[in-house]
């Protein structure tokens, strides 16, 4: 039942969702998010918590990729996990919308259009990113912890190159 649903979870549109990394409950966002929040994160964990199951939420093991939001509204997901026979990819392209502390990404797979849904929390302080999507049935969910880059340093201006001319006295 877990594989079931650990599959279903990746592959269906509301429970994916729940894949963009959330450890519980988020807490509320003020309407704009952050500055530094419109940026590429790194996936760095992902649970899934399966209420059909009574085993301990599943600690999914090697996660990787990147999810990129753009103040736009649009995103581009790139996750993988490896498995036995190879890295599991999962690409997705969409729009993303936020209310509060809920984030609703839509996007067009395989099956046609598909909506997830869930909240999120994001802290300025350590750039890192949770998202918690809504999984079937309900109480399942998706809980994925992402990590910004750093933002990338501007260059230091330089100076004009001298002329090489010498100043009359």
């Amino acid at each position: 039942m877990m594989r079931y649903f650990f599959l279903r979870l990746l592959t269906s549109g509301s429970a994916l969702l729940s894949a963009v990394l959330l450890s519980g409950v988020a807490r509320a966002q003020t309407a704009r998010p952050l500055p530094g929040f419109f940026t590429t994160y790194t996936y760095t964990a992902y649970t899934v918590y399966d209420t059909t199951n009574p085993d301990e939420p599943t600690q999914v093991s090697g996660v990787g990729g990147t999810l990129t939001l753009n103040s736009t509204g649009t995103y581009a997901k790139r996750f993988s996990i490896a498995s036995n026979n190879g890295p599991m990819q999962f690409k997705q392209d969409g729009t993303f919308t936020l209310t509060g502390d809920s984030i609703r990404f839509t996007f067009r797979d395989q099956k046609g259009a598909d909506v997830q849904r869930g909240t999120f929390y994001f802290d300025p302080g350590t750039r890192h990113l949770t998202i918690t999507i809504l999984g079937y049935p309900a109480g399942n969910r998706g809980v994925y912890e992402l990590v910004a880059a750093e933002p990338k340093a501007l260059a230091p201006a330089t100076s004009a190159p001298k002329t090489g001319k010498k100043r009359r006295r």
